[in-house]
């Protein structure tokens, strides 16, 4: 720590599809969807976070709310700065004497190519970083569940997030294999979607969409504690008069069970190609589960029986990624996988 280390604010930033969260001194201050609404005609910053996702859905023609991620990476360059910038705000919003300079981890998908990462680091920096390191989602995953990941050991992290589902084998503080997929809880609210549109004639937008994954979104057809079905009321398609559905968690699993099974080909495509003797520690310790689309529910009981290997979900899985990356923070000089 140098003569002018408190001019330096220190932050971890876990940039997700659906949820954007900051650690700063060890604790979370910022924990947001990752939304913003801009006024179309002088491009300013109307609200962020839970203030704009209210108002998505419901904009009128001179205000848009835009999803500045999408599928894990930046769609909308300039609305992405205007996220950042605006949640870096919210942490110490009171001084306006002086900026300090910025240091920051950020998280970003396994998969990502040379422009996503640039178009990351790009947008760090034009909200104010000065130093900008970035981590790879399941190895932040990995540290914030608590696995040691620098042993000679083989852990195995899947990352369920909003936008990209990231499975990783990790060891020796390095990713072994891995597999970033496209399918995510983005997809599962959009499977909702059509499947109220196909099956009940009923129109819905991605907010209920949201609402009923979380209330009675099942993997599996039989639960040992089942919800109570769950009432969407909307238009209906043919009369656009207002009608009531009761959906049940049976129901939706079968609407999810084609992604679900996209993700269940992907985890035994990244065990094939895993090296034999990580393959043995991975059977052994079992297999992690993070990211808010581990809180599916009954995903763990579902993949353990189609893999016949042991799945444990993360503590707090919504935000294992992005205390793992804070750990990184902390440790920038000793963790050598950061990308700078």
């Amino acid at each position: 720590m140098g003569l002018f280390s408190f001019l330096t604010q220190e932050i971890a930033i876990d940039l997700g599809t659906a949820n954007t969260i900051i650690i700063h001194n060890d604790k979370i201050v910022v924990d947001e969807p990752s939304i913003v609404a801009i006024d179309i005609k002088t491009e300013k910053l109307v609200a962020i976070g839970e203030k704009a996702r209210q108002m998505q859905g419901k904009t009128h023609a001179n205000l848009k709310t835009i999803r500045p991620l999408r599928d894990g990476v930046i769609a909308d360059f300039n609305a992405a700065e205007q996220m950042i910038r605006g949640m870096i705000k919210m942490i110490s919003p009171k001084s306006k004497l002086f900026t300090p300079a910025l240091k920051m981890v950020v998280c970003i998908p396994s998969g990502s190519t040379e422009v996503e990462i640039r178009a990351v680091r790009d947008s760090s920096e034009h909200a104010g970083g000065r130093e900008v390191y970035m981590i790879y989602e399941p190895l932040a995953a990995a540290i914030g569940i608590g696995l040691d990941v620098e042993a000679p050991e083989g852990s195995m992290v899947v990352d369920i997030g909003g936008g990209t589902t990231e499975i990783a084998v990790i060891s020796l503080g390095g990713i072994v294999t891995n597999k970033s997929i496209r399918i995510a809880g983005d997809d599962l609210t959009s499977d909702i979607v059509e499947y109220m549109r196909h099956q009940h004639n009923i129109k819905i937008g991605e907010r209920t969409a949201e609402e009923i994954k979380i209330q009675v979104g099942s993997s599996l057809p039989v639960l040992d504690a089942a919800p109570k079905d769950f009432v969407v009321q909307g238009p209906n398609q043919m009369t656009a008069l207002p009608i009531e559905v009761p959906v049940s968690y049976k129901e939706i699993a079968h609407c999810l069970e084609k992604s679900l099974s996209k993700i269940d080909a992907a985890i035994l495509s990244a065990l094939e190609q895993t090296p034999p003797e990580l393959y043995a520690d991975i059977v052994k310790n079992g297999i992690w589960l993070a990211g808010g689309g581990s809180l599916l529910r009954g995903l763990d009981k579902r993949l353990s029986v189609k893999l016949g290997i042991p799945f444990n979900i993360a503590d707090d899985p919504l935000r294992a990624v992005v205390r793992g990356t804070g750990i990184a923070l902390k440790n920038v000089d000793k963790f050598s996988f950061l990308i700078r």
